[in-house]
């Protein structure tokens, strides 16, 4: 097998593995064979993007959750169609064309030419698909590009109609006039979903107005006053609003300037707004005779019918001005904020509209005042802002009302206001017909369907969603735009007749066209079709003027991206709802929403069965992402820097998969690479290193060798695993993303760092105690879980992974000979599988669980932990040993007992390189450690009240023996007060023995101390001395690209007079010849044609040692001849037999040498023979 580098840059690796699948076509591949095995169908709606623009990181984030699922699915069994998807009609196609047009009116699109701007919007929608399709591709996502559908295609247009046609027919279509929000940049309007899509805080003008009552009698000679965000509207004002039933009051206004003070009419609980300083705290309820005098007090009742003086006359011929300016009443009018009296312009306030129309100020077939065009700017009507956009108009508005004396008070407002989610600007609510569909009455229906599905985090399907269907309204769909889906009305302005056209065929019957000729169904030619009427012989129905919502078509999706009904019926019926969506928070109310509307409307179902929503993707200082900024990373560079693993990895473990935000840092997906991706590969490369020991390929897998195993470790990492298995399969089962990536980077953490690390010698066959068939048995062990990890984490890492497994499966046998998948505990897919991504992840199984080990091991782990801070208290290096460890467990089970003092000895000795274990027994717990006790304050705070204070001073001062008698009764009764120790008491153990032989540590959670002897001699120096020297020997052998199986040998030199590193040497030759494979001698003992791998000087002990590595190298006696010496340099010392004679010619002479008496094939050969050292024997 071939071996791996030390250092694998993952983004170069990932490139490969991109390139391999495409040459080999492993996404369809896996498609086909699922197709061919008959997987269960799992159906997945991709919600289709703008192409207009490159993806970002939230389109990276909503991929990266649609691929792990999609993989998950396959991966389990299913087969899942990935079609990809675009979105080509609407408002953000045609607002570019618009900017790059110069296009600022409608009136400039029919000039050029509906024809000529359509074909310019078709230019643009696919022009970053390229673009899209490689950043896609690069970052692992498998999804059908190929077989993709765009929502400007004839098919997909057409079941648009059928939908809409299916809406027509259960009559919950209906051309209605209502106040819509509306985009005068894009001079269309758009439904209240989309309203809620952009909010900003913004700062408005506020001003209080008055307006004179003209009605004779109590209130002749006072001003009703009115509040306002919007001075734009006073224009079209045509009524004044106040509450029937809230008290009102008449005031004369102390704080006028004017001779003659002014008289108002004001709600009586918001006279704060006229007089804001009466909201100060420090305001005193006499000081309130200084502001305003109370002539008298009303109910809003007693103001209705009213008539008051318009603020302008611009509407004084209108034919219903008989009927404006007057005071009528509604309970939408709150005390919350203003005046308590609210001014109507009907025509730009939705409840405006709908209180004059209940009170006869309009009528539907009135021509409602509304002196504001399509793109926003005031008409001649209003000639002191003519040609004004509105939002630009208050300034001259508001210096009208002071120069008209009407103007009471002006201020400014930061509110939330809401701006067009396409151009970005301001959105103001006006009047206009539109096409509806009539959610109201499918509303409740809707919310039944949508509480059916499962939506994660939940909180957004009972909060939000919620929430907004609760409230929904009937969604106008119809834009009175250009690119789009036409809406398949065809209507008679003049019989008032209409017909809705729900397929091509349909209209070319009633058109008396050949269906063929209608290939395309945008305006351009869909305006030119014309329908003889059958109601009315004679008259001729022409289509409509508007194009549907973009969003009706995005909602529509499930339907027409199949072209249905028209094809593939049985397929779409058996496979609806879908089983899996996935966008962001922001689609609440977008795509989420019109899914589940037209489902309903269609079949009464919901659209979808489960739902992952995620939260936005900031920049790092929490600010939204912005180009001009620039203060993020191109996702690009960040790819090519740490691949693309490391960004889903990053993305899918953060808060941003369970909906809240998540600000986006490089530095988190190096963290990855480092504390994830580098332990696994390493703990990897680890594994294919010690497998290749052996050159006769003899690793064969074998699962009966790995579930028989006894070793602690094993059954503790097979439990681990099938812990990790079952946890993974049941949270993916329930869409928990945010829960199953934690859970694998944990186990990836206790595989690399505790299993492999414990297990470092076994799996190197270097440990002293371990047999060839142990060393074969942990590696099979390892190659087990390493497989299985390798599985679950493929739908997340699908690059990482593929990489290992292509070299995993060439340790398995032929798939044909094997039906477990080479050593895996699971089946994989029929035939010889060339890809992870074709294999069934791994299937619980609990015969392999084992309480006790895990118990075990997290003792052991909590046991070196601890005494690891205990040793970095005292600076006592890992190299050190030191002389004992002591444990003491408060209540072990025996189990725990037996496995600690048993198989887990010698693992934890090892790890802190101790030379003695002691586990403390309970009889002996008293002379180490002290258990106290305290009140459990949150629990008791209440329950005990003033006993408090008594209760715990008896608790507190309990000896260790009455506490652990307490503990065991369960229960503490002091005086009439009873506390149960489960609940109520909080116990801890302390380490009590004193002297600085001593350093101790306990755990969080007071049940576990240890203490450490840091008793030093010479023997545990000498021995830290020894470690520091194998472990430079290993540097040295590393840094030369050498493995443990190359044959060295190792020298050292010490400073003159200086033996302290000899004496270490020579005191624990046995640890170090188990650790290198050969005795390090004295560099006297050196050959001089010795080839050197490499050397360095280190400090060892605090003495300067040299060591050197070289190849092993004949050495011969002193005396032999320099040409002799020369001559048995050369020998191949591996053909050289032990005691082997050996002739040679020199200068005539036929001379016979003896390996072992006159020469040595090794260096601590001669010295073993000779004596020269007296500590080698």
């Amino acid at each position: 097998m071939a071996t791996l580098p030390p250092n694998l840059n993952f983004a170069e690796a990932e490139e490969e593995i991109c390139k391999n699948w495409k040459e080999n076509n492993t996404f369809h591949t896996q498609s086909r064979l699922a197709e061919e095995r008959g997987d269960k169908e799992y159906t997945f709606y991709d919600g289709p993007p703008f192409a207009t623009g490159l993806p970002h990181y939230g389109h990276i984030l909503a991929g990266t959750i649609k691929d792990t699922v999609t993989r998950y699915a396959c991966l389990t069994g299913h087969r899942v169609s990935r079609r990809a998807g675009w979105d080509c009609h609407g408002l953000p196609v045609e607002y570019e064309i618009d900017q790059m047009l110069g296009i600022k009116h409608r009136d400039d699109v029919l000039a050029m030419g509906i024809d000529k701007y359509n074909d310019e919007c078709r230019k643009i929608v696919t022009r970053y698909t390229k673009e899209w399709e490689s950043t896609v591709t690069r970052l692992g996502r498998w999804i059908d590009f190929e077989n993709d559908y765009k929502t400007m295609d004839v098919t997909f247009m057409e079941s648009v109609w059928w939908v809409f046609g299916q809406l027509w027919e259960k009559n919950l279509v209906y051309l209605g006039c209502k106040v819509m929000p509306y985009s005068t940049k894009c001079a269309t309007p758009l439904s209240n979903f989309e309203a809620g899509l952009n909010y900003k805080d913004v700062t408005d003008p506020a001003v209080v107005v008055s307006f004179p009552v003209t009605t004779a009698g109590q209130f002749e000679g006072t001003s009703l006053l009115a509040w306002t965000t919007t001075p734009w509207t006073l224009p079209s004002n045509l009524a004044l609003c106040v509450n029937e039933g809230m008290e009102y009051v008449l005031i004369e206004d102390l704080t006028s300037d004017k001779e003659e003070k002014p008289k108002y009419i004001i709600l009586k609980a918001r006279m704060v707004q006229l007089f804001p300083q009466m909201a100060s705290k420090k305001f005193k309820g006499p000081a309130e005779g200084k502001l305003y005098k109370t002539i008298s007090t009303m109910n809003g009742k007693d103001l209705v019918g009213l008539s008051y003086t318009p603020i302008f006359d611009f509407f004084k011929e209108h034919a219903g001005a008989a009927n404006f300016w007057t005071v009528v009443a509604d309970n939408y009018v709150s005390s919350e904020g203003g005046t308590g009296i609210v001014h109507q312009a009907p025509a730009f306030g939705e409840d405006d509209y709908r209180v004059c129309m209940s009170n006869g100020i309009i009528d539907k077939d009135m021509d409602i005042p509304c002196p504001v065009d399509p793109s926003g700017l005031f008409t001649k009507e209003v000639p002191i802002c003519e040609g004004v956009h509105v939002k630009e108009a208050d300034p001259q508005l508001i210096a009208a009302l002071k120069s008209s004396g009407r103007m009471v008070q002006k201020s400014s407002i930061v509110h939330s206001y809401p701006y067009c989610w396409r151009s970005d600007t301001p959105l103001i609510y006006r009047t206009i017909p539109s096409w509806f569909i009539n959610v109201e009455s499918i509303r409740d229906r809707i919310l039944e369907n949508n509480e059916t599905t499962r939506w994660v985090p939940d909180a957004v399907k009972t909060g939000r969603m919620r929430g907004w269907l609760q409230d929904a309204r009937d969604w106008a769909v119809s834009r009175n735009r250009f690119w789009g889906t036409p809406i398949p009305i065809w209507h008679n302005e003049e019989t008032k007749e209409f017909i809705c056209i729900s397929s091509r065929e349909q209209l070319a019957e009633l058109a008396g066209v050949s269906v063929d000729s209608i290939s395309d169904l945008h305006r351009e030619f869909m305006d030119k079709i014309t329908i003889p009427s059958q109601k009315h012989p004679g008259t001729v129905l022409t289509r409509v003027d508007e194009v549907f919502d973009c969003w009706f078509e995005s909602g529509s999706m499930p339907y027409a991206q199949r072209h249905y009904p028209f094809e593939g019926k049985e397929d779409f019926d058996d496979q609806f709802p879908a089983d899996f969506i996935a966008e962001g928070l922001d689609q609440t109310r977008g795509w989420f929403y019109t899914l589940q509307v037209l489902a309903t409307a269609l079949f009464d179902k919901p659209a979808f069965k489960n739902l992952i929503v995620n939260g936005l993707v900031l920049a790092a200082d929490g600010k939204k992402m912005s180009k001009r900024l620039k203060n993020y990373p191109d996702p690009k560079l960040v790819i090519g820097k740490y691949g693309a693993d490391a960004l889903r990895m990053y993305l899918i473990n953060s808060p941003v998969v369970r909906a809240e935000s998540l600000k986006f840092q490089e530095s988190g997906v190096l963290g990855v690479v480092k504390e994830v991706f580098l332990p696994w590969y390493n703990a990897f490369r680890f594994f294919l290193q010690n497998v290749n020991r052996n050159d006769d390929n003899s690793f064969v897998p074998d699962l009966k060798k790995v579930t028989a195993s006894t070793n602690p470790t094993d059954i503790w990492i097979q439990a681990l695993t099938q812990d990790l298995i079952k946890y993974v399969h049941e949270e993916m089962e329930a869409y928990r993303l945010y829960t199953v990536m934690p859970a694998l980077v944990s186990y990836i953490n206790q595989l690399t760092n505790w299993y492999v690390r414990l297990n470092r010698d076994r799996l190197k066959g270097t440990d002293s105690d371990a047999t060839p068939e142990d060393t074969d048995l942990a590696l099979q062990v390892l190659y087990n879980v390493l497989l299985d990890v390798t599985l679950m984490m493929a739908p997340f890492t699908p690059f990482l992974t593929d990489f290992f497994y292509q070299h995993l499966r060439k340790l398995q046998p032929s798939y044909a000979d094997r039906g477990d998948g080479g050593g895996t505990s699971n089946p994989v897919m029929p035939g010889k599988s060339d890809s992870v991504h074709f294999l069934r992840l791994p299937v619980y199984d609990p015969s392999r669980l084992n309480d006790a080990a895990v118990q075990g091991m997290s003792a052991l782990q909590s046991i070196v932990e601890l005494a690891r801070v205990c040793r970095e208290k005292r600076n006592i290096s890992l190299r050190t040993p030191i002389k004992s460890l002591t444990v003491i467990l408060r209540n072990p089970s025996p189990e725990l007992l037996e496995q600690l003092n048993g198989p887990l000895r010698g693992y934890i000795l090892s790890e802190m390189n101790a030379w003695d274990l002691k586990i403390v027994s309970k009889e002996e717990e008293k002379d180490w450690v002290k258990l106290s006790l305290l009140p459990n304050l949150k629990v008791l705070g209440k329950k005990l009240g003033k006993k408090m204070g008594s209760v715990k001073k008896h608790i507190v001062s309990m000896t260790h023996e009455d506490a652990v008698k307490a503990m065991e009764a369960g229960e503490i009764v002091i005086g009439d007060v009873t506390l149960e120790c489960k609940t109520d008491i909080l116990s801890k153990l302390s380490f009590c023995r004193e002297g600085d032989m001593w350093e101790s540590g306990q755990s969080d959670a007071g049940d576990t101390v240890v203490a450490i002897d840091c008793t030093q001699d010479k023997a545990i120096l000498d021995a830290g001395k020894a470690r520091e020297f194998i472990s430079y020997v290993q540097q040295l052998r590393k840094g030369a690209g050498l493995i443990i199986t190359d044959a060295i040998e190792v020298f050292y030199h010490e400073e003159d007079g200086v033996n302290s590193t000899e004496s270490a040497i020579a005191g624990n030759v046995d640890l170090i010849l188990g650790k290198l494979k050969v005795t390090p001698l004295p560099k006297r003992f050196m050959a001089p044609w010795s080839v050197v791998f490499d050397k360095g000087e280190f400090e060892v002990g605090g003495s300067k040692v040299e060591i050197i590595i070289s190849r092993p190298a004949v050495v011969v006696k002193d005396g032999l001849s320099d040409q002799l010496a020369n001559l048995l340099s050369t020998l191949d010392i591996s053909a050289v037999g032990v005691n082997e004679t050996v002739n040679a010619v020199i200068d005539g002479e036929k001379i016979s040498v003896t390996e072992g008496v006159d020469f040595w094939t090794s260096a601590a050969g001669m010295v073993k023979t000779t004596g020269a050292l007296e500590w080698i024997s």
